[in-house]
């Protein structure tokens, strides 16, 4: 089939050209509205009771959560002067009148509960909730946002006004904060890895021609992956995040890909083929090693399919789409491209050309040759390395994200700062606990009031409000109705369902905020309790990934081995590749804790480390790693198995399969790293974390792993390597994936078939014919 569609592409090449331009078009006027149409959230389980308890909320009470925290500040010191509560009630006013916000309530106008007042007396809050779409609550933000502005204006004025600033936190605040960071870093991440990215490429191949190619697909890919962002963005919930890694995978592999086409390519120009046969071996060697490995890193991918938050999906939809056409870019479009250049890829030479090296005495080759020689040694001590690396996982401790992502000089983190530094209970982390009766039976008076009392009473709780009052402490301390009181009971029941409302002495998001929510799920009560809020949604997650992850190993684990079986026909190779692909993660799991858990080196990357790890991260970064691992795999295992063909020669055929492939897969993993590093540079903590991660794993992956602990573990095996039981080996022969016809697969016919260029069939490649090696290191 791939030799059919080298074929294809020589002799249909600028119909497949000038398709390509069309499709690069369309994917560029709309893939710019991808960021109008992706979402900030994703994070929780919807089947959750935390889940649960925000649907019964939206159902039953008009009355909805904060999403709007503001935090008033009083220039006397004193928010509870007159002054000060004259110009905060002014400012509540101007707030309730923004469209959008359809509820306020603040520290003056509630009976001045202490959990509404820093403890130190000098700010106090107001509760705001903006409701509507996403663009129209964005909207109400950018007004509140700018009601503050004017308080800091009037404060900077002749009549200084007594509160003289407001910061506006919360969580819809600091998603805003978020959305728009990222922004300006993928304008900013690709304006570094792209020039960079040039420049090591000119440095492989050492002319402007050869190296612009893989940019050619690389434009095909980035565009695709914003227009199928857009598209899938307007059928389903898609994460925001996705568009900055699936733009850096998208990228990498386009480049990686096109790398290893155009390197076969020129290798076939050397050994002395015409330019459609070298188009077509390249296609059906190198391109069958492209298609493989982009269905190893789409099916890492997709087993994020299997979990229920849709900002791990958004990556499997994201970056399954962006595999793919990195894929096709690479075995359609640039063969095309490649039959209109021909033999002058070679031009516009900025380095000199290097005569290649003889087979059998290239680094690649003499090392592979002294770790086979003492391999066991060898294995043992790099093991014994990526596992001590990889130790500081064994402490992580995971959570959320929250406004720490974002840096320390966003809006909504200075507010929620505040929050955290100056209020002892917390209401801005306030959380809901929904009701129910058994049986459909609205809830008793009663069981809520006790159940109110109880949560009252435990540690880490600073108050609960409810249809019977406020609870402090195991006792009720202000009773529905009273003054002082949070709000009349009517706002917390509909008698078919009370909530209460939690309010905590502690950090929500902690291993003691988890604590609470278990304790307060164990309660003993005749209600049916959901309970809602952050830390709530943090606990479901972790039992939804727990739950799901040996499914999505299991999927991950059984069709790379049935893809590395069909490719190389052993039993041995896919266990050893998953094997070392694992230990290839250590690295970055370990840094990954070390760095952004625990805080070293948080000043280098100028991220706040808040003592976890956001859940999903190590799944996704493990898909994600585990796939461009394989992809390098992929192309190794290729050229050794078709060495080993050729000679039997276990040692001989690893050693000449290295040589062959190591510069390639370096050259591909700088370049793929360039772009993961480019996106550390990011102002939002875990898009740092990934991009600093991932580049760290592709790195790790192809200087140590395929360095030593490939050639190493195929030595220790030998001839082993190569065997699979009878029932296997037959099944292989009907079914596995193989090359062209040998050698001459390829053809070495003409070009042309329509009014294309003339062939140049015959004619004498650039440097003659020579030894069948990757030309790389200029030429």
């Amino acid at each position: 089939m791939l030799t059919r569609l080298g074929h294809l592409t020589v002799r249909r090449r600028r119909l497949i050209l000038s398709l390509t331009g069309l499709f690069m078009v369309v994917a560029g006027v709309l893939g710019t509205r991808a960021l109008t149409v992706l979402a900030d959230g994703g994070f929780e389980d919807p089947g959750s009771q935390s889940a649960r308890a925000e649907a019964l909320l939206d159902q039953h009470f008009d009355a909805q959560e904060p999403n709007l925290v503001l935090v008033v500040t009083a220039a006397d010191g004193d928010i509870d002067s007159p002054a000060a509560a004259a110009a905060a009630q002014a400012f509540t006013t101007a707030v309730r009148s923004v469209e959008h916000v359809v509820d306020v309530s603040s520290y003056w106008e509630m009976g001045s509960p202490p959990s509404l007042r820093s403890t130190d007396g000098g700010r106090a809050l107001v509760l705001a909730v903006a409701d509507g779409e996403d663009d129209e609550v964005e909207a109400a933000i950018e007004d509140v946002r700018a009601l503050a502005e004017d308080v800091a204006d009037q404060a900077a004025g002749p009549s200084v006004a007594p509160a003289t600033s407001v910061a506006v936190g919360g969580a819809d605040a600091a998603g805003i904060d978020i959305g728009t960071t990222i922004e300006g870093d993928l304008a900013r991440a690709e304006l570094i890895a792209i020039p960079i990215t040039l420049l090591l490429l000119l440095l492989v191949f050492g002319g402007i021609v050869a190296a612009a190619l893989p940019l050619f697909v690389g434009v095909i890919a980035v565009l695709g992956t914003f227009l199928s962002l857009f598209v899938i963005g307007s059928l389903t919930d898609v994460s925001i995040f996705s568009i900055n890694l699936t733009t850096a995978v998208g990228l990498g592999l386009a480049i990686d890909y096109s790398l290893f086409i155009v390197s076969r390519y020129r290798e076939e120009l050397r050994a002395g083929r015409s330019v459609e046969g070298a188009v077509v071996r390249a296609v059906e060697t190198a391109g069958r090693t492209v298609t493989i490995s982009a269905l190893t890193v789409a099916v890492s991918l997709s087993a994020l399919l299997v979990f229920p938050q849709y900002f791990l999906r958004s990556f499997a939809y994201a970056g399954i789409a962006v595999v793919l056409l990195a894929m096709v870019g690479a075995v359609v479009a640039l063969p095309a491209l490649l039959a209109v250049v021909g033999t002058r890829i070679d031009a516009l030479r900025v380095f000199p050309r290097r005569a290649p090296r003889p087979e059998h005495s290239g680094f690649w080759y003499r090392s592979s040759r002294r770790v086979m020689r003492r391999p066991l040694p060898v294995a043992l001590a790099v093991i014994a390395l990526l596992l001590f690396l990889g130790s500081p996982f064994l402490g992580a401790r995971f959570g959320t994200p929250d406004d720490r992502v974002l840096p320390t000089s966003a809006p909504a983190r200075i507010a929620n700062e505040q929050l955290r530094a100056d209020f002892a209970g917390n209401a801005g982390e306030a959380f809901p606990v929904v009701l129910e009766g058994g049986d459909g039976a609205a809830p008793a008076t009663a069981d809520v009031d006790a159940l109110a009392t109880a949560i009252s009473g435990l540690e880490g709780v600073a108050r609960v409000d409810g249809p019977g009052g406020s609870f402090v402490g195991g006792d009720v301390v202000t009773a529905a109705g009273t003054a002082g009181a949070e709000a009349d009971a009517a706002s917390f029941s509909t008698g078919a369902v009370a909530r209460l409302v939690v309010t905590p002495s502690i950090e929500i998001v902690s291993p003691e905020g988890e604590a609470l929510v278990q304790e307060i799920r164990a309660l003993d009560t005749p209600l049916e309790a959901s309970v809602g809020g952050q830390t709530a949604q943090l606990v479901d997650t972790k039992s939804s990934i727990t739950s799901r992850l040996p499914l999505a190993l299991a999927l991950i684990v059984v069709a790379t081995a049935v893809l590395l079986f069909l490719l190389s026909g052993s039993v041995l190779v896919p266990v050893k590749a998953l094997v070392l692909n694992a230990l290839s993660l250590t690295a970055t799991f370990g840094a990954m804790v070390w760095i952004f858990q625990e805080g070293n080196l948080a000043g280098f990357f100028d991220v706040t480390a808040t003592g976890t790890i956001d859940t999903t991260v190590p799944i996704l970064m493990f898909c994600i790693a585990f796939g461009l691992s394989m992809d390098y795999e992929v192309f190794m295992l290729s050229r050794i198995k078709e060495e080993h063909d050729r000679t039997g020669d276990n040692a001989e055929a690893v050693a000449l399969g290295l040589e062959r492939t190591g510069r390639i897969v370096t050259a591909a993993a700088l370049l793929l790293s360039v772009t993961f590093f480019a996106f550390a540079t990011s102002g939002v903590s875990f898009i740092v974390m990934f991009g600093f991660g991932l580049g760290l794993a592709v790195l790790m992956d192809a200087f140590v792993i395929r360095g030593t602990l490939v050639p190493a573990f195929m030595a220790l095996a030998g001839e082993a390597n190569w065997w699979a039981p009878a029932p296997l080996r037959r099944l292989h022969d009907r079914f596995g994936i193989r090359e062209g016809d040998g050698p001459e697969g390829g053809g070495d016919g003409g070009g042309g078939g329509d009014d294309d260029e003339p062939s140049v069939e015959g004619q004498e490649p650039e440097g003659g014919a020579g030894p069948r090696h990757p030309e790389l290191v200029s030429g």
